[in-house]
């Protein structure tokens, strides 16, 4: 993450040099010639040009950014008194005009380009080759483009789902401006099963319409939950991560009446996180976004849901020592019919007490003590002066490979600093639960099988017969991938669908609410906390 710091610092200072290399440049030009030359100005006129990129800088809300960190509406009071100035004025009006645009101009790009808070700073650890941006000749382009929002559109993450959620914020925001729109009278129960009546069944309705999980309204008012009003219910809750069960609960009326600022404020937020991906894909990565519990294995570098294959996963707790880290690493190879390798925190915390509790622990979970590295290390006696050797990291604990084995019958992995890995799971029940965080960290897959034929499609004679064999032969074997696969471990609590769907994400892990703390603390000129 020190890396990622000095990146984001080398970034910082490679802008700043950049804006003082276009205004020596500037200022050259001027000195060179008795009428002042201008990036954005013509004549003491300001260009199409600048009057788009102004407008983009004033709107700048549109892009997830915040329009109060360029400027604009000042640069717009200056244009003003620039429009009314006598002519000996306009011409110095112009060129202060023509600076600060350029000034605002290039803290704008930057943020587009990098986002603006660096993910070290809010614990992820993302190492991301990013297309330098050339300042300079970005602005001298855009001060000739011929559609200045097409041109800055370009610098953004070239994702479908990017420009997605795009268009989620702006009917979100307009969503935001209806006063009223969902505030629902209290319930008068605990809880209202299809069929009960409701007082407050006309504004549902509505604003289910108006968030698009209702069809149009019906001639008369709706007073209770009728089958259809349920059923827009249930699109309501499976689109928030909830069972979809039509049933208005205290949870679901939570999620209905949450502020819609709030929702834009998460859509602002996500965008902002898509910002420190690449911005364009050079290989085909395996991305798992934590808060949605779904995994995403891309057929190429186009994120077209039709060329993406999708699973549930279940993540790390919500407690801070167990959750899933927001990180990238490379899958380098998978190991079927594993060992679990205990990690020593968890063998500290739970096998050695339960093993001191219990003289048969260890076998009813099929679980040895070890020595040595690797597969072949020696099997020790499970006694209390090897429990005692295993509580002080001498010696280690590992579950034998099977159908009962905690990593399922394999596991996919991408060395990296958390130990964390993807892996199958004997516990698939877990995966009928909408909120799915219990694991110790790493990643478990619904569908090990399929994931393991993606990961080795590069190799035709692992087909999903031999797939399945390997998982069950009695030993374990590692299979090393012909072509590493990069793989993202995200963090975004909304997502836009190409069927026009906006899902929603607890903020399970409180990440949303840091980087909301960064960029005011960035606001307010300070380090983040």
């Amino acid at each position: 993450m020190h890396a990622n710091r000095g990146k984001h610092h080398l970034r910082a200072v490679l802008v700043a040099v950049a804006a003082l290399a276009l205004f020596v440049a500037l200022g050259a030009a001027r000195a060179a010639s008795a009428e002042p030359t201008l990036l954005w100005s013509v004549g003491a006129q300001p260009t199409p040009q600048a009057l788009a990129f102004l407008q983009e800088l004033r709107h700048a809300d549109a892009r997830g950014l915040d329009p109060a960190d360029y400027g604009g509406e000042r640069l717009n009071d200056e244009l003003t008194a620039l429009s009314a100035a006598p002519p000996a004025e306009a011409r110095q009006r112009a060129a202060a005009f023509d600076a600060a645009l350029t000034a605002a101009g290039i803290r704008f790009l930057s943020d587009l380009h990098y986002g603006r808070i660096d993910p070290a700073s809010v614990g992820h650890n993302l190492a991301v080759n990013r297309i330098t941006l050339d300042v300079p000749t970005t602005l001298a382009h855009l001060a000739t483009a011929l559609d200045v929002p097409v041109a800055l559109d370009a610098l953004e993450p070239q994702f479908r789902h990017f420009a997605l959620l795009k268009k989620a914020l702006a009917r979100y925001r307009l969503l935001a401006q209806e006063s009223g729109i969902n505030d629902l009278p209290p319930l008068p129960a605990r809880s209202l099963k299809p069929g009960d009546t409701y007082q407050g069944a006309p504004q549902l309705q509505h604003l289910l319409g108006a968030l698009g999980d209702a069809g149009p309204e019906p001639g008369s008012a709706p007073q209770s939950l009728t089958p259809e009003l349920s059923a827009a219910l249930k699109h309501f809750q499976s689109r928030h991560g909830e069972k979809p069960d039509g049933v208005l609960g205290a949870a679901t009326y939570s999620e209905l009446t949450r502020p819609l600022s709030a929702r834009v404020r998460q859509i602002e937020l996500t965008l902002e996180r898509w910002r420190w991906l690449p911005t364009e894909l050079v290989s085909a990565p395996i991305i798992v976004n934590i808060p949605q519990f779904r995994l995403f294995a891309f057929e190429s570098t186009s994120d077209a849901e039709a060329n993406i294959r999708q699973m549930d996963v279940i993540v790390g707790k919500a407690f801070e020592a167990t959750q899933t880290p927001v990180f990238s690493a490379d899958m380098t190879y998978l190991i079927f019919h594993p060992y679990w390798e205990v990690p020593h925190a968890i063998a500290l915390k739970e096998i050695v007490p339960g093993a001191r509790k219990d003289p048969n622990y260890l076998e009813r979970h099929q679980m040895e003590i070890v020595h040595g590295a690797g597969d072949a290390a020696v099997v020790m006696p499970p006694n209390a002066a090897n429990l005692a050797l295993v509580a002080e990291g001498t010696l280690r604990v590992r579950q034998r490979p099977g159908p009962n084995n905690s990593l399922g019958l394999v596991k996919f992995m991408l060395p990296n600093p958390y130990n964390v890995y993807l892996h199958g799971t004997p516990v698939q029940a877990l995966f009928g639960e909408a909120r799915r965080d219990f694991s110790h960290g790493c990643v478990r897959v619904s569908d090990p099988v399929a994931l393991a034929q993606y990961v080795l499609r590069d190799s035709p004679e692992w087909s999903r017969e031999r797939i399945v064999a390997a998982m069950n032969d009695a030993n374990p074997l590692t299979v090393v991938l012909k072509n590493r696969i990069r793989v993202f471990i995200v963090y975004g609590t909304v997502l836009a669908t190409e069927q026009g769907q906006i899902l929603f994400f607890d903020d399970i892990y409180g990440h949303d609410a840091r980087l909301e703390r960064a960029l005011q603390a960035r606001r307010e000129g300070t380090r983040p906390p």
